[in-house]
Parts: structure tokens; sequence; C-alpha cells
């Protein structure tokens, strides 16, 4: 085994060549008008893109068709070689092919080519080599120029599969950004998992599930106490009388306030230890920014408001059951 500085020394020159590889094809963009028309043709479609490759490139084609339908744009994969044994038929007329192929001269792309311009779809060809028989058949060309792979031999695409997996992305983005998509519309595609309840799970949704421990600014140190233990959640909002939010008093306020409290304890009201002005949150904000807000005042509860009225509370633990720490 290679030394751990020369192993470290190898993977830096690897992903400095593949940093280059990226930044090269940055610049081939602004060489052609066929990006830009690639984005327009398909904005403009009533069908869907159907990304197709062989070999590495179909993994890229999978995850480029992942990232269109995760981002608004509908998508298929259809493998190369599979194409011409009947997965042709899921192409419509109204689709869109991206042809993906670091050579462009792969013996079943060409076989696949002639069938495809057969069927009138739009052709857009994302190449390494922008003279290869694909991309002057294609209708665009992508060019994701590399001079060679990270690979020592020169031959596993690596430097190549990156190249083409960012210039998918550049794609996705601009189809993203001129369709207006939205973090809204980004939530309804990803309704499970952590990301999607980050984007979607309200302030509101967690805070129902709990108790509502509350007392009056009149309140005696006894119905402090019973009402913090009994609901659980480490704390309580005092309410002036006509039900207005003017503090809270958590379980840390009362151990503060038995070390430090010289009078006697039975003359002890909500009013004389809560803490004004606690940190709120309302019911229709995410809860992603509950815990944004929490991890800032380094809390563990927030009061919630609904049209400016205490609600309850949302807890660090409900963010945790939910997963989103």
């Amino acid at each position: 085994m290679k030394p751990q500085n020369e192993l470290n020394n190898l993977a830096k020159k690897v992903l400095q060549q593949e940093a280059e590889a990226i930044m090269g094809v940055a610049e081939a963009i602004s060489l052609t008008p066929d990006f830009a028309q690639c984005v327009e043709a398909i904005l403009s479609l009533r069908g869907r893109v159907v990304v197709t490759g062989i070999g590495k490139s179909a993994h890229i084609a999978g995850k480029m068709v992942a990232t269109f339908n995760s981002t608004g744009t509908p998508a298929l994969f259809m493998h190369a070689a599979d194409a011409i044994h009947g997965d042709l038929g899921m192409i419509q007329p109204e689709d869109f092919v991206i042809a993906i192929s670091k050579s462009g001269d792969t013996p079943e792309i060409k076989v696949l080519v002639p069938l495809l311009k057969r069927k009138g779809v739009p052709l857009a060809a994302l190449v390494s080599n922008a003279d290869s028989y694909l991309a002057v058949q294609a209708d665009y060309v992508l060019h994701a120029p590399v001079e060679r792979e990270a690979c020592p031999n020169n031959l596993a695409p690596t430097t190549s599969t990156t190249a083409a997996l960012a210039l998918g992305d550049a794609l996705a983005v601009c189809l993203l950004e001129s369709r207006e998509f939205s973090r809204q519309d980004f939530a309804r595609l990803h309704p499970g998992g952590t990301l999607g309840k980050q984007l979607y799970l309200k302030v509101g949704d967690l805070s129902r599930q709990n108790q509502q421990p509350q007392v009056p600014d009149t309140a005696p140190l006894k119905d402090i106490i019973l009402e913090i233990s009994g609901k659980r959640l480490g704390a309580t909002a005092v309410l002036a009388a006509g039900g207005e939010l003017v503090g809270i008093i958590t379980d840390g306020d009362l151990r503060r306030m038995l070390t430090t409290y010289e009078g006697r304890l039975e003359a002890v009201r909500a009013q004389d230890i809560l803490t004004p002005a606690p940190v709120t949150i309302d019911v229709d904000d995410f809860a992603v920014e509950a815990l944004a807000r929490m991890q800032e005042r380094n809390i563990t509860q927030l009061v919630v408001l609904e049209n400016g009225r205490f609600n309850g509370f949302i807890h660090l633990h409900d963010l945790l059951r939910e997963g989103l720490v």
C-alpha cells in the first residue's frame, strides 16, 4: 500500500483534474448557442426528456433523469442497448432525446441515432468529441471537452463522467430557474425523508401534538410548578388577564429562583420570576426555522403564536423525533 501522504497527493491530483475539466465545460458553453437553444427547446416541450447512454454514461443519464424529474422537467431513462431491442417504443413524437457518450462513436449509439432521426424527435448530444458521429447528427451539441481521464491509464471514465454530470446539473438548474420552480414546488415533489420535512413541515404540525402549559401572571409558585411538571415541556407561558403573552417561566428559572430568592416563597407570583419577551415563532413558519432559532439562542423550546396569541410550544425533542436535527 502506498504511504498516506502519497495517497493524499494522488487524491488531490484527481480532484484538481476533474475541477479543471468542469471549468473547461463552463468555457465551452459560451462558444456556441447550442446550450441556451437546448434549454429553450426543452422548455417548449409538450412531451418528456428521454436521456440515454451506455456504460458509465448510462449511469450519468440515470442521475440526470432523477434531477430533471425532481426539479419540474418530466424525464425518462432509456438504455442505449435496450433501445434497439424494444425500449425505443417509450419515445413519443413530442419527446426530446439527450444522448450521452464521451466519444460519440460507440456502436450502440451509431445504431440508435438513425432510429431516433426516423422518429423525428429533437436530439441533443452530450459529448466530449464535438466532431463525433453523434455530435454531427444531433440538433444540439452539449460539449463537455475532456483532454484525458483522471485514471492513470487514461481508460476508466472519471473526468469525462464528472464533466457530463456537471453539465447535466447545469442544464437542470437552468430549466428550474426558467420555470421559476419554487421551494413549494420542490416540496411537493419531495414529500419523504428529511429533505421533504425541511421543505413542508410547519411549526404547527408539531406544536399541536404538545400540551399548552400556561399560567396567569398572578399564579402562585405551587401552580407554576404543577403546570410545568404536569405538561412535561420544561416551561410554561405566562399570560396577562386579557390572554396576552407576557413571558415564560422554565424549570431553569425555578431552580435559579430557589437559590437566589430571599423573600417568602408563598408570596412569589409568576410575574415576579418570569422572563419577559420570550423567543417566539408562528404556527405557519417552517419547523426548520424553529431549529435555527433554537440553535441561535441556545435554547430548547420556543413559544408558538397564532395571530399574535399564545398557541403552545415547540420543543427540540419534537425536531429530533422528526429527524430534523
